[in-house]
């Protein structure tokens, strides 16, 4: 926008001198770079992945990450996403590879233990699963999911009444409470609970939605209902 200059009285009948004129100096070398994704698209590349990733589109989440690293290679929090879909496809070196690769790069990133402590779970690895789930709520106490996957692997071994400890703890922290209410019940049940176990099945049941991923938790506490209800009724 031009700026206007504004004349005073006394000014008007100046006169005008005109100033000599320096010599046109040679303009600089401008190099003209590349540019790179800035913050905004590196955001977009990463929600544009949870998207895919959630509607299935694995394959499609994975490229946009890869494209996200390749970009800014040093960023933990990729490599962790990405480790993540990879596990959910079945690929679970390259989604330990992935995790461990973000913690390389940020060796506090909470998400990324209890990540790999949910891999370490599922290759039945549970003192290692443990000591990571440990490591993330050491760094991140108010982690939810920690909570409930280490009480999840204490329910494996036996652990029941560690089990429900950790249960309680998340439930104070105030989300995720249909997927504690179903995994509480079901430690209840296993330990032999019945009256409590109903109760919590059935506070998951009236909270749990139909389809999506908590609706197969649902498909899940109606199986276990249904395991300690058809021995009453027979």
């Amino acid at each position: 926008m031009n700026a206007h200059v504004f004349i005073k009285g006394d000014e008007e009948n100046r006169q005008w001198i005109p100033m000599s004129r320096r010599k046109p100096q040679p303009l600089p070398t401008i190099t003209l770079t590349p540019r790179t994704p800035n913050h905004l698209s590196i955001k977009n590349l990463r929600t544009s992945a949870q998207r895919q990733a959630k509607q299935g589109e694995y394959r499609s989440a994975i490229a946009l990450l890869s494209q996200a690293i390749k970009h800014h290679p040093t960023h933990a929090i990729d490599y962790n996403n990405r480790g993540l879909i990879y596990f959910q496809m079945g690929q679970r070196q390259k989604a330990l590879d992935d995790y461990n690769r973000a913690l390389q790069l940020n060796p506090e990133l909470d998400s990324a233990y209890n990540n790999r402590g949910n891999y370490y779970a599922a290759m039945g690895q549970l003192a290692k699963a443990l000591a990571d789930y440990e490591k993330a709520l050491d760094l991140n106490p108010r982690n939810v999911r920690t909570w409930i996957n280490q009480a999840i692997t204490f329910r494996e071994l036996g652990l029941y009444d560690l089990a429900i400890e950790n249960l309680d703890l998340a439930l104070i922290l105030g989300c995720l409470q249909n997927h504690i209410y179903a995994e509480r019940g079901r430690t209840y049940h296993l330990r032999g609970d019945w009256n409590c176990a109903i109760a919590d099945y059935q506070r998951a049941l009236s909270q749990l939605p139909v389809s999506g991923t908590s609706g197969r938790l649902r498909q899940k506490v109606e199986t276990w209902m249904g395991e300690l209800l058809d021995p009453l009724s027979a």
